[in-house]
C-alpha cells in the first residue's frame, strides 16, 4: 500500500489562512506572528503552489525582518522554482542574522550537491554538523554526495555512521545495500546486516536486504529464509514476496514460486512485472495455456514488457504453431532489438519453417550481440551444413572458437565438418585439442557423425587419450 503523507492543520493554522487570503482580497494589511506564517507558508507548499508560498514569505520577511526561517524558506522555494543564485543569495541573509541555524547549511549543501559542486556541498554538509541537534539525516546527505561522486567506500563510511545514530532509518540501510552491490562486495554486506539484526532482530530492512545479497551470491536457500523473516515481521511486504518468488525460481521450484507472486496482489495492485513471472513459471511447467493468459496480463498492463510478447511467442513455439510465434517474436525484438534470445528463437522459429535466408540472418544477429553463445554457433552452423554449405559451416565454427576457446563441443563439431571436407589431417588436429579440452565429451562426435564410430585413425587417437 502507497502511504499518503499530508500535513493536518489544526483549526488555529486553518484560521491563519482563511485571514491571510481575506487580506489579499481586501488590498489590506493584516499582522501575524512567526508561527502563523509558518502555518500559511507550509499551507501553501503542501498545496503544491511556490508562487503563492513566496508571495507569503515577502509579506513575513516585511513584519518579522529579522526572522531567519523566511529566509531558509524562502531559499528553498526559490531552489524548487529553478531561482538558484536568488537562493544562495537569502542563504547568504540568513546566516548572516543566525549563524548557527544548521538548516541554511543543509540547504546549501543540497543545492552545491545538485550542481555538483561537491567539495562545497561537503563543507556546508560539515557546518551543518557542527550545528544540528540531531545528525543521522545530514551524515545520510553526506554519504549522497560520496555516491555522486562514485566515491562509494566513503558513502558506506557514513551510512554507517547515520545508523548508529538512528536504527531506524530504512533509507540508510537501502542506501548501504546499493553501495555494496554497487562494488561487487556482498560478503561484508551480509556481514553488516547480520550484525544489525543483533541489535534489531524486528528490522524487516536489514531481513530483507540480507536475503537480496544471499540473493546475489546464489545462496537461493538462505535468501528464502532471509525474506520470511521480513515478510513475517511486515506481512504486507510485496517486494520482499516478489524477490522470494525470484528465489524460488531460481531452484526450480517454479509451483511454489507462482503461490509466492500471486501472494503480492493482497498487497499491492498486480503489475505487467509479476504477471510476467507468473508466465514465465508456467512455461517452465509447460502448462503453456495458463502460460500463456498470464503473459497476455501482463502486455495489456504494459504494452511495452518485451519479454511477456516473447513469452506468448514461446508457448506457441512449444505447441508448433511457429508461424504464429513469429508474431509475437517480432513484436519482442521491436522493443528489444539487441536481445540475443529473442534473435535466436526467431532464428529457430524461421527455420522451422523452412525460411532459410531469414533464420541465417537471424542467427547473425544472435552471434553479433552474444558471441559467447556456444549453442546458437552450433545451430548456426548445422543450417549451413543442412544446407550443403560445408565451407561456411566450418568457418562458422572457426569463428565460435575465436569467441569460445574453451567450449569442446566447438572443436569435435569441427572434427565432423572436416571429415565431411574430407580435410582428414587437419580434423585429427582438431580432435586432438577437442580430446585435450575435455576428453569426456566426445560422443558429440558420433552423435553428429555416426559413421566416424568405423573411422580406425579416429578411434587410435580417441583411445589414446582415453587410457
Amino acid at each position: 500500500m502507497e502511504e499518503e503523507f499530508y500535513f493536518d492543520f489544526s483549526d488555529d493554522a486553518q484560521r491563519s489562512v482563511e485571514r491571510y487570503e481575506e487580506m489579499i482580497r481586501n488590498q489590506d494589511q493584516y499582522f501575524f506572528d512567526a508561527q502563523a506564517f509558518e502555518n500559511i507558508i507550509d499551507y501553501y507548499i503542501e498545496k503544491n503552489d511556490p508562487v503563492k508560498a513566496l508571495q507569503v514569505i515577502e509579506y513575513a520577511l516585511n513584519q518579522h525582518p529579522y526572522a531567519a526561517v523566511f529566509l531558509v524558506k524562502q531559499a528553498q522555494l526559490l531552489f524548487v522554482t529553478d531561482q538558484t543564485e536568488r537562493a544562495f543569495l537569502a542563504l547568504q541573509k540568513a546566516e548572516m542574522l543566525e549563524a548557527s541555524e544548521a538548516e541554511i547549511y543543509i540547504l546549501r549543501g543540497n543545492i552545491y550537491n545538485s550542481l555538483e559542486r561537491y567539495s562545497e556541498a561537503l563543507d556546508n554538509f560539515q557546518k551543518a554538523l557542527e550545528f544540528a541537534e540531531t545528525t543521522d539525516e545530514i551524515l545520510l546527505q553526506i554519504a549522497y554526495v560520496y555516491q555522486n561522486m562514485l566515491d562509494y567506500e566513503s558513502a558506506i563510511v557514513y551510512i554507517k555512521q547515520s545508523l548508529e545514530q538512528n536504527m531506524e532509518n530504512k533509507d540508510g540501510l537501502y542506501e548501504l545495500a546499493f553501495c555494496y552491490d554497487i562494488l561487487d562486495k556482498q560478503e561484508e554486506s551480509i556481514q553488516f546486516y547480520q550484525e544489525y539484526i543483533d541489535n534489531d532482530p524486528y528490522s524487516y530492512a536489514a531481513w530483507y536486504n540480507l536475503a537480496n545479497s544471499y540473493h546475489k551470491l546464489d545462496l537461493f536457500e538462505k535468501a528464502i529464509d532471509a525474506y520470511d523473516y521480513a515478510i513475517l515481521i511486515k506481512d504486507n511486504f510485496a517486494s520482499a514476496y516478489y524477490n522470494k518468488g525470484n528465489a524460488l525460481v531460481q531452484l526450480d521450484r517454479f509451483a511454489e514460486a507462482i503461490e509466492v507472486y500471486k501472494q503480492t496482489f493482497e498487497y499491492e495492485k498486480p503489475n505487467a512485472d509479476t504477471y510476467c513471472a507468473i508466465g514465465e513459471c508456467y512455461e517452465k511447467l509447460e502448462r503453456m495455456d495458463e502460460a500463456r493468459s498470464y503473459y497476455k496480463k501482463s502486455v495489456k498492463m504494459d504494452p511495452k514488457m518485451a519479454d511477456a510478447w516473447f513469452g506468448i511467442g514461446v508457448t506457441l513455439n512449444f505447441e508448433e504453431r511457429f508461424f504464429e510465434s513469429l508474431h509475437f517474436y517480432k513484436k519482442a525484438i521491436e522493443l528489444d532489438g539487441e536481445n540475443p534470445d529473442f534473435w535466436f528463437a526467431i532464428a529457430d522459429a524461421y527455420y522451422k519453417l523452412g525460411q532459410i535466408e531469414q533464420s541465417v540472418e537471424a542467427y547473425y544477429k544472435v552471434l553479433e550481440y552474444n558471441p559467447v553463445d556456444v549453442e546458437a554457433w552450433l545451430d548456426f552452423s548445422t543450417v549451413l551444413y543442412e544446407q550443403g554449405k560445408l565451407l561456411e559451416a566450418s568457418e562458422t565454427i572457426a569463428d565460435a572458437i575465436k569467441n569460445n576457446p574453451d567450449a569442446a563441443e566447438l572443436y569435435y563439431r569441427m572434427v565432423a565438418y572436416l571429415f565431411a571436407l574430407g580435410e582428414k589431417n587437419d580434423a585429427l588436429l582438431y580432435l586432438e585439442t577437442a580430446l585435450a579440452t575435455d576428453p569426456d565429451k566426445h560422443y558429440i562426435l558420433f552423435e553428429y557423425l555416426p559413421q566416424l564410430q568405423e573411422n580406425g585413425s579416429i578411434l587410435e587417437v580417441i583411445n589414446r587419450y582415453l587410457k
